[in-house]
């Protein structure tokens, strides 16, 4: 059974020297903005958890906030490490043909009480395993840097690694914020990249492509 949170990431091989050198600098405006989401975010979680803790269900409408700032917090975050090179949008779905997207399966008919209360208590080892995939990206992003820089080229060497990286901490995020109560796997055999087919059964009304 797919994973009911999924990213993909298009291949792009050539990349601009130029945007590439000062992608920190670039990138700063948007990881600004998710920032002053995540604060948004954070309330609307909180919100969230209590929800389910007394009704058993996560509301349409706040499901679809996190899930577009997680949206927003991952492409943003792919352009900041050079996984993909056109700016990213400030809002989920703005850019439906964007070279990194995510897609949702929607909320579950009813979630576990108990399994959202204990969230934190839960979702110990994931912290560990989404700061483990942080610094997996960290690191690859560097190297994509340097060969981004001074051979205007992303090899797929890294840019595999990042993909792996990048798509655990989308997942690992979703766990976090409710909208899923099973473990994220750190490999996901959903995962796509360029040249795979474009359908998705995945694809949720809530995505509104």
């Amino acid at each position: 059974m797919a994973y009911p949170v999924r990213f993909e990431a298009d291949y792009v091989e050539q990349r601009s020297r130029l945007t590439s050198f000062f992608r920190s600098l670039l990138a700063f405006p948007v990881l600004i903005w998710v920032a002053i989401y995540g604060i948004a975010a954070f309330f609307v979680w909180i919100a969230a958890w209590f929800a389910i803790v007394f009704t058993g269900r996560y509301p349409a409408g706040m499901y679809k906030f996190l899930a577009d700032f997680i949206e927003v917090e991952v492409t943003a975050l792919a352009y900041h490490s050079l996984l993909t090179e056109p700016y990213p949008p400030f809002t989920a779905s703005a850019k439906p043909d964007y070279p990194v997207r995510m897609y949702f399966a929607g909320p579950l008919p009813t979630y576990s009480r108990a399994k959202t209360f204990f969230r934190g208590l839960l979702a110990i080892p994931i912290y560990f395993m989404r700061y483990a995939a942080q610094l997996m990206l960290n690191i690859c992003s560097i190297g994509a840097w340097v060969m981004c820089v001074f051979t205007a080229r992303l090899p797929r060497g890294l840019f595999d690694p990042m993909v792996l990286a990048n798509s655990y901490i989308a997942r690992s995020d979703a766990y976090l914020f409710l909208l899923t109560e099973t473990y994220p796997p750190f490999q996901d055999d959903q995962t796509r990249a360029a040249g795979l087919p474009e359908t998705d059964p995945l694809h949720d009304e809530l995505k509104g492509r």
